[in-house]
């Protein structure tokens, strides 16, 4: 899609789709009150009649035979100023109703929201009709996509188109690598590989000159002594893979971030099998390291001076006579031993190694991502990321990038009390504790094998993607992480 900003006169901008608020008092904005004059006084004689719901981000969408707009969608704002939250609503509800026409622009950046300006309200929108108009196709015979192709957000003044202007090249960047993490996670297991990861993040390295790809294949693992991330793998036919993206923004000398994405790109539980009810949907459980592709897609559009590493575990988790049985004992790449009490406790097991393999880039931080727990979901939801770390100021800027994009997370304890409970009498540690708290401890086990350097992990089991009819991947945490980023 074709993002931009533009002072436009509505009174003579051609679109498809103008996009206008509406307040509770039936009030039009500046343009929309222009655009009522073009049409004839139509939009106005709509709203007399009541046609437009009452409730916040009700939308309706009008043929205009009069003026240069083919329709005005009108949306329906506050009394007021709106929350952050009521905006994000507005976008979203107008972003929706906007996807079926080829291209829209949006004036409701006339509107006023509390605690941010022009800038944010333009980032909002774009993301907004970037994720609105994804669709997964690839495997369905004959679909088509959305036929938005266009995305205009009105400046109301010439001295903010340039705040303006960044937003919007802001969130649709977070739209694409959003979308490119929910195709990836979409992908059914069969398609979507380890091997099918890796063969991704060679052809983006071939793509753009500040990207480089390397893969440590099964072999290599084995002479580094990763034998937690062996343990999952090699219940599979399937190879695994290390896959490390590595994007040069900043100065040579500059330390890198580092993202590690969980990518069990299908998870039966092995030994320690699923239940079959909705085992489809752990085609999902490699979203973390598909966030990690989304991030990376981001920042070759943005092209921001950092440095930034993105590495993905990827694995498949089968049963079969070479599987890991619960009891099994491993010795993991930093060289602490793991008892494996439960093997669809496999995300930690090839996180851990990750994790220890990623000292080796000299990070100025780590972040690690991964559907990791149920436990997660049960206590925030699906609404919220839960979040960890070992530095309380690594946590805030994480936790304030999420409120900023409205990707956000939840700050939860990561207590040495709770250590406890990963006691062996076998092996250093047991890759499991008991029924209580179990995203907590998840978490107090990787934190083991972060112990060197600024370290967060990002638990994202409720918020990766949606069940029911409207079954797919959200592509979270990618805005969050893109924003965080950007403040670096």
């Amino acid at each position: 899609m074709q993002f931009s900003a533009k002072v436009s006169d509505i009174s003579k901008q051609r679109s498809a789709c103008a996009i206008i608020p509406v307040d509770t008092r039936n009030r039009l904005s500046a343009s929309g009150d222009a655009l009522d004059k073009a049409s004839s006084g139509v939009i106005g004689k709509v709203l007399k009649r009541g046609d437009l719901g009452s409730k916040l981000a009700s939308t309706l969408s009008l043929n205009l035979v009069d003026g240069p707009a083919e329709r005005a969608l009108l949306v329906r704002g506050g009394k007021g100023k709106l929350s952050q939250a009521e905006f994000r609503k507005l976008a979203g509800a107008s972003a929706n109703a906007a996807k079926g026409f080829k291209d829209a622009t949006s004036y409701l950046t006339e509107l006023q929201v509390t605690d941010a300006d022009s800038g944010w309200q333009a980032q909002q929108l774009a993301l907004a009709a970037g994720l609105a108009a994804y669709k997964f196709t690839r495997c369905l015979s004959g679909a088509e996509g959305y036929p938005l192709a266009k995305f205009t957000v009105h400046a109301p003044e010439r001295k903010a188109l340039k705040t303006i202007q960044r937003g919007v090249e802001t969130g649709a960047a977070q739209a694409v690598g959003s979308n490119v993490a929910r195709e990836l996670g979409n992908l059914p297991g069969n398609i979507c590989t380890p091997n099918y990861l890796a063969s991704e993040a060679r052809a983006l390295a071939k793509k753009h000159t500040k990207l480089t790809t390397s893969v440590v294949d099964a072999k290599k693992m084995q002479s580094l002594g990763m034998g937690a991330f062996m343990s999952v793998a090699k219940g599979s036919d399937e190879p695994p893979a290390l896959i490390a993206m590595n994007y040069k923004g900043g100065k040579s000398g500059d330390k890198p971030i580092v993202l590690v994405g969980k990518g069990i790109t299908f998870d039966t539980g092995g030994i320690s099998l699923k239940p079959g009810m909705q085992m489809d949907e752990m085609k999902f459980d490699m979203c973390g390291a598909a966030s990690v592709f989304g991030v990376m897609n981001a920042l070759l559009e943005l092209q921001p001076a950092i440095n930034v590493v993105g590495l993905v575990a990827a694995a498949e988790n089968m049963p079969s006579g070479r599987a890991s049985k619960p009891g099994d004992i491993v010795t993991s790449m930093s060289g602490k031993t793991i008892e494996i009490l439960n093997t669809d406790a496999e995300g930690r097991l090839v996180l851990c190694d990750a994790l220890t393999y990623a000292a080796k880039f000299k990070p100025k931080a780590v972040i690690d991502i991964a559907t990791l727990t149920g436990a997660c979901v049960i206590a925030l939801g699906n609404h919220a990321t839960g979040l960890y770390a070992n530095k309380d100021k690594l946590a805030q800027e994480l936790l304030a990038a999420g409120e900023r994009t409205g990707d956000r997370a939840w700050q939860m304890p990561l207590w040495d009390e709770y250590q406890s409970s990963l006691d062996s009498n076998f092996a250093d540690m047991q890759n499991i504790g008991g029924r209580e708290a179990g995203s907590v401890t998840a978490a107090c086990f990787l934190a083991r094998f972060a112990e060197d350097y600024n370290w967060a992990h990002l638990d994202i089991a409720g918020s990766a993607w949606n069940s029911g009819a409207a079954k797919g991947a959200t592509g979270r945490p990618v805005p969050l992480l893109v924003e965080y980023l950007l403040g670096k």
